[in-house]
């Protein structure tokens, strides 16, 4: 239905337009379509070639195996609300899409999958028929992420995807290394590394989970068994490793083990090794025995002290976690019964001194096979780091790159100030195969991506860290080290969104890489400021971890993981969305349960039904009219619309995204929709028209037209479909960012209109709340006399009586109750007649119940604030709290006899 009413100047009034939207929000029959309708209209396309100002984002590549978690959700939300708001304020944004090769993760899943349907494992294809094998499951199973990314409304570049492994990357990665190598800053060497018996590859710190585990503390001895003759007692939680035992450490200071520094002591087990009793500060004299025993290539503590004394260090365990090459009769076994082995054999010898089961400590674990990770002396490529570590460090001691939140810098400076030598190389077969060609007498080769390798020279085996190819993403995703359109419009990048965790393991090794490249490639990243390197992104925004409505970690055993999906399925996209923005403080762990999802679910439910009610009654936008023509309320709206627009503005440039939020939905909510729109309801004739309503129409319009747009970066969809009903635009997506212009168009705020919309919605609200004690019916009228003109609320006598439900009194009234309130300008009294509208004895039955449960409250908190022994053993918090609910059940009784007693 239609309605167009004339004004008397002859103008119309606006028209019912809500049948441009469906009769309820349904996200999961608008969303998909939508999404596809964005992005076969291009409007997610980067032009280098623009002349409007770049914005860019890469996203953190998420792993080919991977599937949206929780914080991917955030992660992606906090970049497309970004990104979103940037393209409405006029920017060339691009917003580049990928994927990580994901070495280990990838090659265990297809390993896995050829075990479980061909029964073979990795050796029975060879390695070139096995990478084939990894590509085609790459292609039919990888990326399922880029399906979930599509159904939250990522407004990422898709023709420029990218993956870590095509063609242009492998050259990045080419390039890089032979220019690390070339310079000596990639190396080959035997070091302690994290090493998984189960994959038989080096593996990252970042892929080692530590665990509590009960196992046991066995405390033996070294030497004489003759207490008069040299020995020594040592404790270890991994038997084992005494197998590789080389020497004893004591504290230069500890007087009992004084004389027996430099001495050696013999192996129980080997006779091609002796332990030296060595000196150092490491020891703590006051921890067991004040001795310990050091395995040099099973321990990086043992192993930085064996670099200090020069001690050998032989490996006792193959690539498989077997005792092997001892020489004992323990080679062969596996480390768990080596373990019960040696015990047993060091029983025979009567050596065990002391053993305490259970003992709880924490064991690092790999995180992609589960088994206890063995530190193992290995040889490995590293880079060198310490000329990057300083690059990188002094990008953020410059201001090249601001981190924010700025509380997270020394944990950044703590790490790159400190960084040890990167261990690149891993022993994979699906991943960069590292460009290292070995001769037939020992010639080593590092081959760029130009050059052929050697007749007759074998390359190296080893992959990369896929760390390492990750490192260059910002600019080798834009085609470096080629001198691209891209990269001249794009990079470096503005932002860096990520979660804290990988500050170290990634964003790290980023700046190192991107200040590495645009030193050793300045014609193609060009250079910073003052000559120094360009960095790879001007902003890192670190945002924390979400968790499970308690603060706990969601885990797989906790039982308290949250599908993404499953909320978008059941709530829709916005709502997944809009939690997690609203949310999200910068460097702080998010905590998120069902019920704010609902909340989020309810709210877009709110935004769609004030937009159709505010179309049904004929807004619409337009030139607004000159301020002095609008009413109180609606100067207000556009004044507080203002100041709103204002703080968004100002939170998002500072990356804090729950403030700007929380911001615009408690204006949409309690502001715009519970005070403006029931007002715009009296100023809107039903039949007839006027100019006071045609006004109130085009605020009506504007508001949310500019709140809309301001919600759209958090909330695309609900936001798309209503702003076109609204306006008949093709998209918010192409919608300008709002300026003050559009709200108060530089005007002063009404300071009258302010308080006079306050004093209005006190008085409402007192009437409301006297109305529910009095038990009156929500549809009943009351004669009511207010003296608005004391109040200085004459222009919204009809605004306040039509919401307070209180109507003019006839002759002859007479009151039978008042209520006083202060209000800005004076204190009033409203009298009111409420005989005939309360059934007095059913509100008597209700408050005696009523009374009676007060009572009961403050019975029982009488009784626990009397017991002495609850009051000295409860915390003060406790207390506190029963003394606030005795409060509170006091006040009750009070509240409930007096209004019993005006009932009589």
């Amino acid at each position: 239905m239609v309605r167009v009413t004339e004004q008397t100047d002859g103008t119309t009034m606006g028209t019912d337009r809500s049948g441009a939207l469906p009769k309820s929000w349904d996200p999961r029959a608008v969303e998909a379509e939508l999404y596809q309708g964005w992005v076969d209209a291009g409007y997610f396309t980067a032009d280098p070639d623009s002349d409007k100002p770049a914005y860019s984002i890469v996203l953190p590549p998420p792993n080919v195996t991977g599937q949206l978690h929780m914080g991917h959700a955030l992660d992606h939300t906090l970049m497309d609300s970004l990104v979103r708001r940037k393209r409405m304020q006029g920017y060339e944004v691009l917003w580049l899409p990928g994927m990580d090769h994901a070495g280990i993760a990838t090659q265990t899943k297809v390993e896995a999958m050829l075990k479980e349907t061909e029964g073979k494992d990795r050796y029975d294809y060879g390695r070139e028929e096995f990478i084939a094998k990894v590509w085609e499951w790459k292609e039919q199973y990888g990326g399922t992420i880029t399906g979930q990314m599509r159904a939250i409304g990522d407004s990422v570049d898709w023709s420029r995807e990218r993956f870590t492994l095509d063609e242009g990357l492998s050259r990045a990665v080419q390039t890089i290394f032979k220019e690390l190598f070339d310079r000596g800053l990639v190396y080959r060497a035997n070091r302690l590394v994290n090493w998984s018996p189960v994959l038989e590859t080096a593996v990252s710190d970042i892929e080692v989970v530590y665990k509590d585990v009960e196992g046991e503390l066995v405390s033996f001895r070294y030497g004489s068994m003759n207490d008069d003759e040299p020995h020594i007692i040592v404790a270890t939680t991994r038997l084992e490793t005494m197998l590789g035992d080389v020497a004893i450490a004591v504290h230069p200071d500890d007087a009992r083990y004084a004389d027996l520094v430099g001495q050696t002591l013999p192996h129980p087990f080997r006779d091609d090794l002796s332990l030296v009793v060595v000196a150092d500060d490491y020891v703590d004299p006051e921890f067991g025995s004040g001795a310990v025993k050091i395995t040099p290539a099973h321990d990086p503590n043992d192993y930085a002290l064996g670099l200090r004394h020069d001690l050998d260090m032989p490996t006792i365990m193959d690539a498989t976690g077997h005792i092997a090459d001892t020489g004992t009769r323990f080679d062969g076994l596996t480390r768990e019964e080596a373990r019960v082995a040696v015990r047993e054999a060091l029983a025979e010898q009567g050596r065990i001194v002391a053993e305490k089961r259970p003992y709880l400590h924490s064991v690092g674990h790999s995180e992609r096979s589960g088994e206890p990770i063995e530190p193992r002396l290995s040889l490995q490529w590293f880079v060198k780091v310490d000329e990057l570590a300083q690059m990188a460090g002094d990008a953020i001691r410059s201001g090249d790159t601001e981190i924010h939140p700025e509380s997270m810098e020394p944990r950044y400076f703590d790490w790159v100030d400190n960084m040890h030598d990167w261990t690149i190389s891993r022993q994979l077969w699906w991943g960069h195969r590292i460009p290292i060609w070995y001769g037939p007498d020992g010639e080593v080769v590092c081959v760029g991506p130009d050059e052929q390798a050697p007749e007759g020279y074998t390359q190296d085996p080893d992959v990369l860290d896929t760390w390492f190819s990750s490192a260059l993403w910002p600019f080798s995703t834009m085609g470096w080290p080629e001198k691209t359109p891209e990269l001249a419009k794009f990079y470096p990048t503005t932002v860096l969104v990520t979660a804290y965790d990988i500050l170290f393991f990634w964003v790290a090794r980023m700046m190192m890489f991107g200040t590495f490249a645009a030193k050793i490639t300045p014609e193609v990243l060009g250079t910073g400021q003052d000559g120094r390197p360009e960095i790879p992104f001007e902003h890192l925004f670190l945002h924390g971890l979400v968790r499970d409505e308690h603060g706990r970690k969601m885990s797989k055993s906790l039982g308290n993981g949250i599908d993404p999906m499953d909320w978008v399925d059941r709530f829709g996209a916005d709502a997944l969305r809009f939690t997690l923005a609203r949310g999200a403080n910068p460097g702080t762990d998010l905590p998120v349960g069902e019920d704010a999802a609902q909340s989020s679910r309810n709210f877009a439910t709110k935004l769609f039904n004030a937009t159709k009610f505010a179309l049904m009654n004929g807004a619409e936008v337009g030139d607004l009219p000159a301020r002095e023509e609008l009413t109180d309320a609606d100067r207000w709206i556009l004044d507080r619309l203002e100041q709103v627009r204002e703080k968004v503005d100002a939170y998002f440039d500072d990356y804090q995204f729950a403030k700007a939020n929380e911001e615009l939905y408690h204006f949409a909510w309690d502001e715009f929709c519970d005070w403006y729109l029931e007002i715009a309801k009296t100023q809107i004739p039903r039949e007839g028209a006027s100019r006071e309503g045609r006004n109130t129409q085009l605020v009506l319009g504007r508001v949310l037209d500019v709140l809309l747009r301001l919600l759209h970066p958090a909330m695309p969809f609900v936001t798309e479909v209503l702003w076109k009903a609204l306006t008949d635009n093709e998209s918010i997506v192409l919608a300008a960012w709002p300026t003050a212009a559009e709200t108060t168009d530089g005007a002063a705020l009404d300071e009258v209109a302010a308080r006079r919309i306050a004093d209005a919605e006190k008085l409402i609200t007192e009437i409301r709340r006297f109305r529910s004690d009095q038990g009156v019916k929500p549809s009943q009228k009351v004669p009511a006399t207010i003296d608005f003109a004391a109040a200085d609320l004459t222009p919204l006598e009809t605004a306040v009586r039509s919401l307070a439900k209180v109507e003019t009194p006839a002759d002859g009234f007479e009151e039978s109750a008042s209520i006083e309130l202060r209000l800005s300008q004076a204190t009033i009294a409203v009298a009111l007649d409420t005989s005939g509208t309360v059934d007095v004895a059913a509100e008597r039955k209700r408050l005696e119940k009523d009374l009676a449960a007060a009572h009961k409250e403050l019975e029982g908190t009488a009784k626990k604030l009397s017991n002495e022994a609850f009051l000295s053993k409860a915390p003060d918090a406790v207390v506190e709290k029963i003394r606030t609910r005795q409060q509170v059940a006091q006040e009750e009784v009070e509240r409930i006899t007096a209004r019993l007693e005006a009932l009589k």
